[in-house]
């Protein structure tokens, strides 16, 4: 205990800071040293006490969509770099969407929802594996990496990319869909939404998606040396998170010149297309994370629990 209350008062003035500046005048966050004291230290002990081997330590980090997996990896890496000294990089697996002519001609040849960026198939999984490859490299060199603009729905000019100009002792990983598993054909079948029963009546893109999980991205998935999930109650209450972490972006966002923020209804047709596999990983989380941290209604860490 005494280690992390040592942890919590070197961490806390910059933890706060980082929280500060996510913050908008109409959404705030509670309860704040709780969080990082009781839960955030001890998952950064859990992964410090991992990190000290030759090759880097790569955790995913997952949950659904506005559930707060950009806010927990910042805070993380913060403890991490702060009180452990570690070399942490945080990379998003949004930052490596296919760009939007890629998704354009995916749309065109595979199904018109490809388009939308999101699910498994409009990742460059290709691209993350050699990201991961170079990483691991003996004689490592400075990599250059993806960003993403959600704003303009497209990745960033690669000037403005991310540079690893160190290896890093630990990489977080975040996404929504990390660590996901394949359903099997007959879960495919039944429609979940009515985006799936008007404009997936072939099941195709759900085919697509799913054969995505079951193939390259079980390949990507099975190279993390632990999964950290954060798990909300139900689908309903991430569909309002998500329309908050909308409102966010808007008022985060400076230059709104061709913006592509969405509307209410925007973002839940939007999450129509993710609610299949977000439905699964809750049911799937239990078996397989590492660490479950279990939200409560009010976009809290209610518990944590270590599996592994």
């Amino acid at each position: 205990m005494q280690r992390v209350n040592d942890c919590f008062i070197k961490v806390k003035k910059d933890c706060l800071k980082f929280i500060s500046s996510q913050e908008t005048k109409r959404d705030r966050f509670k309860n704040k040293d709780k969080m990082i004291k009781s839960f955030l230290i001890p998952v950064s002990f859990w992964i410090a006490k991992k990190a000290y081997k030759k090759k880097p330590l790569i955790i995913g980090l997952a949950g659904g969509q506005g559930s707060g997996k950009t806010t927990i990896s910042s805070i993380l890496t913060l403890i991490l770099k702060k009180y452990f000294k570690l070399n942490v990089f945080k990379i998003s697996i949004d930052d490596f969407y296919k760009t939007r002519k890629d998704r354009k001609l995916l749309s065109q040849n595979k199904h018109p929802l490809l388009m939308t960026r999101g699910v498994p198939g409009t990742h460059d999984i290709e691209l993350i594996l050699k990201f991961f490859k170079k990483i691991k490299s003996k004689n490592f060199k400075n990599i250059t990496v993806p960003k993403f603009n959600k704003a303009i729905d497209d990745r960033f000019k690669k000037e403005l990319w991310f540079k690893v100009k160190s290896k890093p002792d630990v990489i977080i990983f975040e996404g929504w869909c990390v660590g996901a598993k394949a359903q099997t054909n007959k879960q495919l079948k039944i429609p979940i939404n009515s985006l799936e029963r008007v404009y997936d009546q072939g099941i195709k893109w759900r085919s697509h998606v799913n054969n995505q999980l079951k193939t390259k991205y079980k390949a990507l998935f099975d190279q993390l040396d632990g999964l950290l999930y954060l798990k909300a109650k139900n689908f309903d209450i991430l569909r309002n998170w998500r329309l908050k972490q909308e409102r966010k972006l808007w008022v985060q966002t400076k230059n709104k010149k061709n913006l592509k923020i969405m509307s209410s209804g925007d973002v839940i047709n939007f999450m129509q297309t993710y609610q299949r596999i977000t439905q699964q990983m809750l049911k799937d989380a239990i078996k397989n994370s590492s660490i479950i941290m279990n939200l409560n209604n009010k976009h809290q860490i209610q518990n944590i629990k270590f599996k592994k």
